[in-house]
């Protein structure tokens, strides 16, 4: 079977690598603006079963031409992208499924579900690491119970050895980094959805491989499973991991005005703030060090009268030999072993749906099992 990537960034790479790898795979077509400096992983597989291909993501005929033909489509692009990539593959035939990253285009690619399903495919947007990975555990956990008191995400992207006064390094853009610490957070609480304040309720969290590291509260890890959930359970919140210390820093920054997006004018010159936080900040926190990948999920509730808390816990590595990062592995390969489930019939019925909703938990999990992404299972 023939499956496309769109997008040549570090996650789509990522996830082009991981699917020339399966035996059922005959082909993988990897296609962006640019395919000029493909990571050295893949260059082993270009023309054989990888094939690169220049695409305008904006070129709709382009678009259309480039899927057919293929059992399914997996999108790294830009998440303004996942809407009208979504409508081609369903025009095309083709499964879909995509990293996220906007709730609010979540909720427009459910308004596709009709055409979706008479097109017997199935559309799973966010389908990363968080939403994604952390969303599938969750609904494991969900699936385990009589009845659901609390739900906790924890997921960080760190650097292996922490330097500076944020002890962090971009593991995906600077600008992404700075939306979630300026976004309010949707959670659960008492039963209902509410906002609440980025870097907010800093806790500490340890980790028996990593020592103490903190929480704290950021936008988007929770997608539309509050939404679902709400009125259902009591609890659900997404909390983001760094290394001690970061919260205070960065909340000091964000409350001093040095996010904000409003242009103010310097020596004449008009700037917004933002812009120059991270034409600074950005290079510093650019180190491309050996990162690692920490995830929590906790569920509470109660099975046959009686109190359970089931927890998947995960340390991930950078792959250092082959340069594919912790956050590429369990970020890329989430969006790649997706869309092999759905491209293999693993899935439900055609429409569209959330990771929470339609992913297999055992059959997930196994896939990342055999790529070296082992989450650990407790049941107290």
């Amino acid at each position: 079977m023939r499956m496309l990537v769109l997008g040549a960034g570090l996650q789509g790479s990522a996830c082009a690598f991981d699917l020339v790898q399966q035996p059922a795979v005959s082909e993988v077509i990897l296609a962006d603006q640019s395919i000029d400096h493909l990571p050295p992983f893949l260059t082993p597989f270009l023309g054989g079963k990888l094939r690169a291909v220049a695409l305008d993501a904006k070129d709709g005929a382009a678009v259309a031409a480039l899927m057919q033909g293929v059992k399914a489509v997996m999108c790294a692009l830009p998440y303004y992208f996942n809407k009208p990539m979504t409508e081609a593959a369903i025009a095309a035939g083709a499964h879909f499924c995509d990293l996220g990253g906007n709730t609010e285009i979540v909720g427009e690619q459910r308004t596709l579900d009709a055409k979706a399903k008479a097109a017997g495919v199935t559309v799973i947007p966010d389908c990363g690491l968080a939403p994604g990975m952390v969303n599938i555990l969750g609904q494991m956990g969900i699936d385990r119970c009589d009845s659901v008191d609390t739900v906790r995400f924890y997921v960080g992207g760190l650097p292996q050895h922490p330097t500076g006064p944020l002890k962090y390094q971009i593991a995906y853009s600077m600008e992404g980094v700075l939306d979630y610490y300026t976004t309010l957070s949707w959670i659960v609480r008492d039963g209902k959805r509410t906002r609440i304040k980025a870097l907010s309720e800093v806790e500490a969290v340890s980790f028996a491989e990593l020592g103490a590291l903190e929480a704290f509260h950021t936008a988007g890890g929770l997608s539309t499973m509050g939404f679902r959930y709400e009125g259902k359970i009591p609890s659900m919140e997404y909390k983001t991991l760094r290394y001690p210390g970061h919260a205070q820093i960065v909340e000091a920054m964000r409350d001093l005005g040095l996010f904000e997006l409003t242009p103010v004018t310097v020596n004449g010159v008009s700037v917004a703030p933002r812009a120059v936080a991270i034409a600074t900040m950005g290079p510093k926190l650019n180190l491309k060090q050996p990162d690692l990948v920490a995830l929590r999920v906790v569920v509470t509730g109660k099975k046959a009268g009686k109190p359970v808390t089931h927890t998947w816990e995960l340390v991930d590595r950078m792959d250092e030999a082959r340069r594919l990062s912790a956050m590429m592995r369990t970020t890329g390969f989430s969006l790649a072993i997706t869309g092999y489930l759905q491209a293999t019939g693993q899935m439900p019925a055609a429409g569209v749906h959330t990771p929470d909703e339609c992913v297999p938990g055992d059959a997930y999990v196994a896939e990342l099992a055999k790529r070296g992404i082992d989450i650990r299972y407790t049941l107290s």
